[in-house]
């Protein structure tokens, strides 16, 4: 199993840097960031830093959609940042959430994203695509980076099984990933593919301590992130479309703040259980993290992700290089 951290972009951005520089010498071999340009920093100014500061992480957003800028702007992003990285970009792309919403819009539809993903592959390949009725082409670009899409529904799922290098899969439960990645399985087989080659990820914070109680408190806020995600899904499938375990925990759901997104105590997070913050999360003490990390890694994930927001990130990153990283190498 690979690693990979997120960098939420509400920090100075010499600790962006310094933060990408320890979590690559720690031995984690993926760097992505948010992408919710209103609520906070631009990604891609701090993606050409997090390049220029690395030597072999692969980076990327985690994730933007194809709606925020448009799809030609986002291709000459990638391209010029594979120049600036030695070829070490990744596309985490989605439908879109809090850079969507707070913004008053709904996420793309997933005909939307499959067809920006196959603009994007073109044009970063230097290849013409018909853009609107005008022919366009970057053609100084060289080399399509690898495109990871994340998805919850089985449209978007299958869909990432028919197209993608990989799949993004926002919690750390392993019978959900499992449920999920029968769509995946499926589109893949439906488009000829070998679904044994596409990378999975599972991405969740993680809290490290033997008191389970602080630890949860400091990842309460994940459920509630993923909980905007499960809502627009049940107005989407019928119920019996979606497993109850994804489905029942936002039953006593209230509003959402997103401008308290994904914060440590936000109120967003009042109606999440401590089951589902065991289920969705990382929490305990280090064999607790390598025994569910055993158990992601059995069900087909590839890459756990830390979502490095919940405070003493450098002691985080610590502590998985001593105590989780070695056991997976």
């Amino acid at each position: 199993m690979q690693f990979g951290i997120t960098i939420k972009p509400d920090m100075t951005v010499e600790r962006i840097v310094a933060l990408t520089r320890q979590a690559e010498a720690s031995g984690f071999q993926y760097g992505w960031i948010f992408d919710s340009h209103v609520l906070w920093l631009d990604p891609y100014p701090l993606l050409t830093l997090m390049a220029s500061n690395t030597e072999n992480m692969r980076l990327g957003p985690c994730v933007t959609n194809p709606a925020t800028r448009d799809i030609t702007v986002t291709a000459s992003l990638f391209a010029t940042l594979n120049m600036i990285s030695g070829d070490r970009m990744q596309l985490g792309i989605g439908r879109g959430d809090s850079s969507r919403r707070v913004l008053g819009k709904k996420p793309v539809g997933a005909g939307d994203l499959e067809r920006a993903v196959k603009a994007f592959r073109e044009l970063t390949a230097g290849r013409e695509i018909d853009y609107e009725g005008q022919p366009t082409r970057l053609s100084w670009a060289k080399g399509s980076p690898p495109v990871w899409i994340a998805g919850y529904g089985p449209r978007v799922l299958d869909l990432a099984g028919r197209v993608a290098d990989g799949v993004i899969l926002q919690f750390a439960d392993p019978d959900l990933i499992a449920w999920c990645l029968e769509f995946v399985k499926k589109g893949a087989e439906k488009a000829g593919r070998d679904w044994c080659k596409i990378e999975v990820m599972a991405a969740a914070p993680v809290w490290m301590s033997v008191d389970l109680k602080l630890a949860r408190e400091r990842v309460r806020w994940f459920p509630a992130l993923v909980s905007n995600h499960v809502v627009d899904l049940i107005s989407r499938y019928k119920p019996e479309e979606l497993p109850p375990a994804l489905t029942s925990f936002v039953r006593n759901r209230g509003g959402y703040d997103y401008q308290h997104h994904c914060e440590v105590e936000s109120s967003n997070a009042n109606f999440v259980s401590d089951d589902v913050v065991d289920r969705f999360c990382l929490v305990g003490p280090a064999e607790a993290h390598r025994e569910k990390l055993r158990k992601l890694a059995s069900v087909g994930v590839t890459q756990f992700n830390v979502y490095l927001m919940c405070g003493d990130e450098e002691d985080t990153l610590e502590q998985y290089k001593k105590e989780i990283l070695p056991a997976f190498q």
